[in-house]
């Protein structure tokens, strides 16, 4: 090695050391920092899209504020006081309520059986399971223009089974039990697969050995379905509880084009039979003067509401949990 060998290498040796402890530090720095680097576009794409609106809407709830005027008077709780005392609002809530029952109870059920079936040995599963995802895959404005003429007074589908067993015609748009019922016809259809998929999914995680056991007990298929499954995959179902619910809480698009669209859609009704919580904030903020002070208590209003029977499904599922 020559005397400028040993001069160059020489530094180069010195600084060996804090190389290494400077791609230490840094090393140490991205095993800490790059896990909250990456999940950080979610939550700054949350907070922009999400917290602010959120927060903002609040806000303006406070607020007689309208898109007309560029005064916002400050009225506090105003908006909810004159909300809560208003009758078509506690209309617009019931129908709600209404609806969700009609259209999550049975459409739950029946997927759960439809899941049950799928779970068999049956010629084309595959075919029948993208089958039941179908009508999901369906725009939900679709939806509910082929069933609001199904459902049509005079020239419905429905309405002419009806007459030719000798029921007789019914006009589904005039009663809010028949109106309601129509709808939730349409989120039942629209959803039943969709949730029947998830309980298959769920019941495929289920151990065979379990029904086994349940098969040598002698229960038939429809008593594991009910002792067996539906236990062990008691958590997929909150979760779809859950889920339908706050979506039903939401629906709009398929009242609004059941009524025709146009003002009759917005208000649910010449008699806002089934005017929904979506369509009468809706009706505020976008057909009455624009009255978006109004409106986000309604929104408000609304995503308290739903919090409240979340809440509410999560203590009786756990209640029963613990009971058994």
């Amino acid at each position: 090695m020559t005397l400028a060998d040993k001069g160059t290498a020489a530094p180069t040796a010195r600084s060996s050391p804090a190389r290494q402890r400077r791609l230490h530090q840094r090393y140490r720095l991205d095993l800490k920092a790059s896990p909250y680097l990456y999940i950080a576009p979610f939550f700054i794409l949350f907070a922009g899209f999400g917290l602010f609106p959120l927060a903002y809407t609040a806000w303006v709830s406070t607020h007689d504020w309208s898109l007309l005027s560029d005064d916002h008077v400050f009225v506090g709780f105003g908006n909810y006081e004159a909300l809560l005392s208003d009758p078509y609002f506690w209309n617009a809530l019931g129908n709600t309520l209404s609806i969700l029952v009609l259209a999550t109870a049975p459409q739950l059920l029946a997927a759960l059986l439809l899941a049950h079936l799928l779970t068999m040995r049956l010629r084309g599963q595959t075919f029948w399971r993208m089958g039941m995802l179908l009508p999901n895959v369906a725009s939900v404005v679709a939806v509910a223009v082929i069933f609001s003429q199904l459902f049509g007074r005079d020239f419905g589908l429905v309405n002419w089974v009806l007459d030719s067993l000798g029921a007789g015609r019914i006009d589904w748009q005039t009663g809010s039990a028949t109106s309601h019922v129509a709808i939730a016809v349409m989120v039942a259809w629209k959803w039943t697969g969709y949730n029947a998929l998830i309980y298959l999914a769920a019941m495929q995680a289920v151990p065979k050995e379990v029904y086994e056991a349940a098969h040598l007990d002698g229960a038939s298929r429809l008593q594991q379905l009910f002792h067996v499954t539906v236990p062990m995959i008691r958590p997929t179902i909150v979760f779809t509880v859950i889920v339908s619910t706050i979506y039903g809480l939401q629906i709009f698009a398929e009242p609004q084009l059941f009524g025709g669209g146009g003002a009759n859609g917005v208000t649910g009704g010449a008699s806002r039979q089934f005017q929904t919580l979506t369509l009468y904030l809706y009706e505020h903020g976008f057909n009455r003067g624009f009255e978006f002070g109004y409106a986000s208590a309604v929104a408000w209003t609304m995503f308290a509401v739903i919090v409240l029977i979340a809440l509410l499904n999560y203590l009786f599922i756990r209640r029963i949990r613990s009971a058994q």
